[in-house]
């Protein structure tokens, strides 16, 4: 059952927010019993947003109502020609109770860029930061306060429009839904293994890797299962002419002896904003950072000689993670000891830090949602 609420005021975006609150919402005990063990991507908040786009009509009826089924005719375009993309963020909780996100005009940018490159509609940055902050004024209570836990916010448009034809859909849905998520490492951080995919490609040279679609996703499902088969957590990925792109769903960076960082540059690799975070902090430090071209022979030769003493791994979910090991077909490279993780540690401390406002914001990278 639900409660249809008036229409609010218009909006810093200009659009006129419907909320439709959820009578069938958890109680404040059902929900604590999950905040206490939520996982990842298990437990959805008791709302979610859904705004539309036509052709004729543009962006309208943008509405906060509840988590549920969406009812779409099988002729929908997303089932037959794959137009869909999304982004993934956080919420966190300050030790003073307000939420926070991080660098969402960030996130807003690079859908708008995934949604060119989809030939979506492109939401503009106002209504993205504006559907993040309705849906927290109605489910606040379910951004967690544990240490190192969060709301994990999944932003995401698709082509509605029920046709059998070849172009791009005149008719699209944007929403937003959220997971409360656990700490990604509660018994502390450890290094992964990563498994080196040479029989599969996660995208190509003119395709769609820049774009954060489900598509490149989908590529990477039956590497990443031989990448468990053979005892790791992550498959990376080389390009069409051999150069080392990113993981299945992270990006990946590679330490110097001298300090230096260098992470793979390609037009088939999505922007990480964590990627790009972590660099600039490491800058402000007094690292070098190269964003180039980087070759599998490169790394071998550079771990093989101690010019590369380390790599690690960022993204959303895992923010900054170590890697201890790249297995291949016929051979392997291995990063051990303390020293191999102490820069990536020390930079994943800080990052997290600022997220949680326990260190000093210099970049302006945090905008509040609760206020």
């Amino acid at each position: 059952m639900t409660i249809n609420l008036p229409l609010q005021a218009p909006s810093a975006s200009g659009l006129i927010w419907q909320v439709i609150r959820n009578e069938s919402s958890r109680s404040e005990a059902e929900r604590d019993a999950i905040l206490a063990d939520p996982g990842f991507g298990n437990h959805f908040t008791d709302h979610m947003i859904d705004l539309c786009w036509s052709e004729k009509g543009g962006w309208h009826r943008p509405r906060v109502q509840p988590y549920g089924p969406l009812e779409l005719d099988p002729a929908a375009a997303v089932f037959h020609y794959a137009q869909e993309i999304f982004e993934g963020m956080k919420a966190y909780r300050h030790a003073d109770g307000s939420i926070w996100t991080f660098r969402p005009y960030e996130n807003a940018a690079r859908m708008q860029r995934s949604a060119r490159r989809m030939a979506l509609p492109e939401l503009p940055s106002e209504i993205f930061l504006e559907s993040l902050k309705q849906l927290i004024a109605v489910d606040a209570a379910w951004v967690p306060s544990a240490p190192e836990t969060s709301l994990y916010l999944r932003p995401f448009m698709f082509a509605k429009e029920a046709f059998l034809g070849v172009r791009p859909a005149k008719k699209v849905g944007y929403y937003v839904i959220a997971s409360p998520a656990a700490a990604y490492f509660p018994g502390g951080v450890q290094p992964v293994s990563i498994w080196l995919s040479t029989n599969y490609a996660r995208a190509g040279k003119g395709g769609t890797g820049a774009a954060k679609t489900g598509g490149n996703y989908a590529s990477s499902l039956l590497p990443q299962a031989e990448a468990s088969a053979k005892g790791c957590q992550q498959v990376l990925f080389l390009d069409n002419d051999g150069y080392i792109e990113e993981l299945g769903g992270m990006n990946i960076v590679f330490v110097h002896r001298d300090g230096t960082l260098v992470t793979p540059e390609s037009d088939s690799i999505l922007e990480g904003i964590t990627r790009d975070s972590v660099l600039q902090l490491a800058a402000d430090r007094g690292h070098a950072v190269e964003r180039r071209r980087v070759t599998m022979t490169e790394w071998r030769e550079g771990a093989a000689s101690g010019d590369i003493v380390g790599a690690f791994a960022c993204g959303t979910a895992a923010v900054v993670v170590p890697i201890g090991r790249l297995l291949a077909d016929d051979f392997e490279i291995v990063h051990s000891g303390a020293a191999s993780s102490e820069l990536a540690l020390s930079l994943r401390e800080e990052l997290t830090g600022i997220q949680y406002g326990r260190v000093e914001d210099r970049h302006g990278w945090l905008t509040r949602l609760d206020a």
